[in-house]
């Protein structure tokens, strides 16, 4: 019953017997479950406040205590009553605003040592089932106060965007910069793709002679090539394995396709 001790040491002067010290476990247990005391009896008093200290005069009446908690979130308004009967103490509860009624009975010697009353760490025996007690003779019958749920965001890692060869990049957010992607038209990426196996980056072994060096924007086998590959072809970014004569584009003419000299003399 964590909090208990400094409560107990605050109330030590006004607790003379062991039902005193009961009726101060009780309370903290009260205090634990989101309940805060507004005063004695069965009427409010003036300038209450909620406090999980208990309010003076607790003790004034040796046969009935009489204490009123609220909860925290004001759903739940509580009036205890604390009845001796010999050497047992009938805790009756009414919450007020449901008109609901709990009642449990203690035997004072199950939980209080009473030649311990000036030793915080002896007095009290059988916390844990005291707890049990309070929590299912008095909480869970009347309802415990609601608690604001606190959920953190959950973290979510980020997905690189070649992760998965079927899925789509995702959209980048204003403001911030977007993954590099190796340009598919890399003229200096060679031998990138032989080595990735879902074909996340660019250039094979063989080397594109249109795409080496400095690239020639003039020519792209994408766009097509007259007389050869119609427009559409070639996808964009695809490895390309160029044959025969290109025509446009090359650097003048090769020489073995030019006639020699006198060909059509029937004597050479």
């Amino acid at each position: 019953m964590a909090g208990l001790e400094p409560l107990y040491a605050w109330a030590r002067p006004a607790i003379s017997r062991p039902p005193d010290a009961l009726v101060c476990g009780i309370h903290w247990e009260l205090i634990q479950h989101g309940y805060r005391c507004l005063g004695t009896g069965d009427q409010p008093g003036p300038d209450e406040r909620k406090s999980e200290l208990l309010p003076a005069g607790w003790e004034a009446n040796k046969e009935v205590y009489t204490l009123r908690y609220k909860s925290t979130d004001d759903a739940h308004e509580l009036l205890l009553k604390a009845i001796m009967v010999e050497d047992s103490m009938i805790l009756n509860v009414m919450d007020r605003s449901s008109q609901k009624v709990a009642d449990v009975t203690l035997a004072v010697a199950d939980y209080i040592n009473p030649e311990h009353l000036d030793d915080f760490h002896k007095v009290y025996k059988n916390t844990e089932e005291l707890r049990t007690r309070i929590t299912s003779g008095i909480i869970a019958p009347l309802g415990a106060p609601a608690e604001k749920a606190r959920k953190e965001p959950e973290s979510k890692e980020d997905v690189q965007w070649d992760e998965n060869p079927l899925r789509l990049p995702p959209r980048q957010p204003m403001g911030t910069r977007a993954p590099y992607r190796p340009s598919p038209l890399s003229p200096f990426a060679v031998g990138g793709e032989d080595l990735d196996p879902f074909g996340g980056r660019s250039g094979g072994m063989i080397v594109d002679p249109l795409h080496s060096g400095v690239p020639q924007p003039g020519i792209n086998p994408s766009s097509g090539i007259p007389g050869r590959l119609p427009p559409g072809a070639v996808p964009p970014g695809a490895r390309f394995d160029p044959f025969g004569p290109l025509g446009i584009g090359r650097p003048g003419p090769d020489p073995d396709h030019l006639p020699p000299p006198g060909y059509d003399d029937m004597f050479m």
